[in-house]
């Protein structure tokens, strides 16, 4: 067998190889670790990127991922503390880092992913059985899942796979309980608003009755103050008229005479009175 025949059955042999997609060549992204397995052996872990050599029909490639990747799953049921049911949505970060791990336990990525979900799921479900819905869904739910994110990253652990972060993204009730939630919750809001009008009405008669009292307390204060000063008004309009008096007698008790004629006597005017009295002094000095 010359040269030329054996260099043109090893080409003919190379393109069939290729033709059968067994090539002897694969390429090893930055993204990714290759696992080099013969006969079903790991023989081989590749982190390096570029074009790497295999044994065709004999030797095989799994990849596995570097990057950071995404566990998201559709929604599930979960009972909590105080036997609600809650459809709970999650998703988590997670790593694989030990990708000769992973390829021993699960044989490929997304193997992994589904045991990364059942381990997840299992914690979640431990962890929010052991609260009520009210704690589930308020502040606290950041305590609740870092400790899910522990519990199933130990677990995880086993398997050379990181779970870096677990977070609910969302929280429903199942669709034939939201009706007799909403009616409850809307029967407590009810209550609630009543005893607040009820407190707020007691308030309100509390302030009036306040105010009607300072109110009688300022009319009485107000009325005290203006019977003194009528009181002193009157006292020095006496004085006044004592000086006057002491000055001209006469004078007063003429100008007090006229007084009392013009208040008691007009055309209507009727008097039953002697003509003798008292009361007519100056009209009889007069004519």
């Amino acid at each position: 067998m010359s040269v030329q025949n054996i260099i043109l059955g090893v080409v003919v042999a190379v393109v069939v190889l290729l033709m059968l997609g067994a090539s002897p060549f694969f390429v090893v992204d930055l993204t990714e670790t290759a696992i080099v397995v013969r006969l079903g052996k790991p023989v081989n872990t590749i982190i390096e990127p570029g074009l790497k050599f295999k044994i065709p029909f004999v030797e095989e490639v799994h990849y596995f991922d570097k990057r950071l990747l995404d566990y998201d799953v559709p929604p599930q049921d979960v009972i909590t503390l105080d036997k609600k049911t809650i459809r709970i949505d999650n998703y988590g970060k997670w790593t694989i880092r030990d990708p000769l791990k992973v390829y021993e336990a699960f044989r490929t990525q997304r193997r992994a992913l589904n045991r990364l979900d059942d381990i997840i799921y299992s914690e979640l479900r431990v962890e929010l059985g052991k609260h009520t819905l009210t704690e589930i869904v308020s502040e606290s739910r950041t305590d609740l899942m870092a400790k899910v994110t522990h519990a199933a990253g130990a677990k995880a652990s086993a398997y050379g796979i990181d779970i870096l972060d677990v977070r609910i993204k969302r929280a429903d009730l199942p669709d034939q309980n939201e009706k007799a939630v909403f009616a409850r919750m809307q029967a407590e809001r009810e209550r609630e608003a009543k005893l607040y009008r009820s407190q707020g009405e007691e308030e309100a008669q509390k302030i009036r009755s306040s105010a009607e009292k300072e109110r009688e307390i300022l009319l009485a204060e107000a009325d005290k103050t203006a019977q003194e000063l009528m009181g002193d008004g009157d006292a020095a309009a006496f004085a006044i008229f004592s000086e006057a008096y002491k000055k001209d007698p006469d004078f007063f008790a003429f100008i007090r005479s006229m007084e009392a004629y013009k208040k008691t006597m007009n055309e209507q005017s009727m008097l039953v009175i002697s003509p003798d009295s008292e009361f007519f002094k100056y009209l009889k000095k007069s004519k």
